[in-house]
């Protein structure tokens, strides 16, 4: 099997993008253990699929910091602690503080509900990617995952998977569709990097 990459994964919500990281980890899909689950939100049921799987957590707000100095570099080192060498972003809507994505760099990775560069920047998460494709009569959408720099939605794009957009859509079954490309390409495009493989599609 040879040794796997630790890896954290960061979420805000529902995390049902980790937890096909947690089954592409747990087949071998993924040369990578994810060894800590990252969340703004306390309430995040990501935070309790980790709990399920036996991944430590930790909850990462920096208003319970004196200031963002202190909280950045709590944050760091917990990932030390815990030997992080790739971050996944899995619904994270907030931005990385910029000491960690300089030392991160090129090993951060974020998935993306639409096809970058449309519909990505600040505001274009869940459901509003969603409205805007249907709003555009786009004929299709789908994900990218992509590296994550310091803007959102903004790094080089590792891979993207494609659905069509059909008649009667409405966001949500467009974003169940997209959802199952996401469950697949996000994996697969961590491996590829994981492995040295990645490259401009």
């Amino acid at each position: 099997m040879g040794i796997k990459a630790k890896l954290a994964v960061f979420v805000s919500g529902g995390g049902s993008n980790l937890q096909a990281l947690i089954g592409a980890s747990e087949t071998g899909k993924l040369s990578a253990e994810i060894v800590l689950v990252v969340s703004n939100n306390a309430k995040a049921y990501g935070l309790e699929r980790a709990r399920n799987a036996g991944i430590d957590t930790f909850v990462y707000n920096v208003k319970d910091y004196p200031n963002k100095e202190e909280a950045h570099s709590d944050l760091l080192e917990m990932l030390e602690e815990y030997g992080v060498e790739y971050i996944a972003l899995a619904g994270y809507l907030k931005l990385l503080p910029e000491p960690l994505v300089k030392k991160y760099k090129g090993r951060i990775t974020n998935i993306h509900p639409a096809l970058l560069p449309k519909y990505g920047g600040k505001g274009m998460f869940g459901h509003h990617v969603h409205e805007a494709v249907l709003a555009a009569g786009d004929k299709e959408s789908g994900a990218t995952v992509h590296m994550v720099d310091e803007i959102y939605d903004n790094g080089r794009i590792l891979k993207q998977g494609r659905v069509p957009v059909l008649p009667g859509d409405d966001a949500d079954k467009l974003a169940a569709r997209v959802l199952e490309v996401e469950h697949k390409i996000y994996a697969e495009a961590l491996e590829e990097l994981i492995k040295g493989k990645q490259h401009d599609d």
